[in-house]
């Protein structure tokens, strides 16, 4: 969750319209990793994870179809999402969706948008592989949350910010989050 996190402060940074839908297991998740209760409620989860980040974020529950994101007809650049389960990866691999989140994701591969997935889970069985797989010949990226140490990385948020540059690379998004291969020497 701390690239959730980074990279919705970075959106935000940005100026990018950010909708965020997180699953009841990404909230447990995340308050967990961030805050160290996984019995905080959801409500105060998302509370302590947008309001850093301003008014730019809007929620939308995983129930909420009503969502611009459910639809091909609302304008949107891209999609994230970060962390991606396997389950997700395997449900929306199948075309089969339980949530915003996987109907969000079929949106975007029908309608040839960017659709970034960052799988974080190790290690992979055949099952995931296959299923990634299929998302990428369906035109999503697949961005995995394996920090690189080429920038000489000293704290956690370097790490983290290794994986995050990539995922700002595929939007398209300016950043200055550590030197590039063959800069500096390297």
């Amino acid at each position: 969750m701390p690239y959730a996190a980074r990279l919705l402060e970075l959106l935000t940074g940005a100026g990018c319209e950010v909708g965020l839908c997180v699953s009841d297991a990404g909230a447990q998740v995340l308050a967990t990793e961030l805050y160290d209760n996984p019995r905080l409620a959801r409500d105060e989860t998302l509370a302590r994870l947008t309001t850093p980040v301003g008014e730019t974020v809007r929620i939308f529950d995983p129930s909420e179809y009503g969502s611009p994101y459910a639809s091909g007809s609302a304008r949107v650049d891209a999609y994230v999402i970060c962390p991606c389960s396997m389950s997700s990866a395997g449900q929306i691999a199948a075309g089969a969706g339980s949530n915003l989140i996987h109907r969000a994701a079929a949106v975007a591969l029908k309608e040839e948008r960017k659709l970034v997935l960052v799988p974080r889970e190790t290690p992979l069985s055949l099952v995931h592989l296959e299923a990634l797989s299929t998302l990428r010949r369906s035109g999503a990226t697949i961005v995995f949350a394996a920090p690189s140490f080429y920038s000489r990385p000293r704290t956690l948020e370097d790490l983290v910010d290794t994986v995050i540059a990539r995922v700002l690379d595929q939007l398209g998004l300016e950043h200055e989050l550590g030197s590039r291969w063959g800069e500096g020497g390297k």
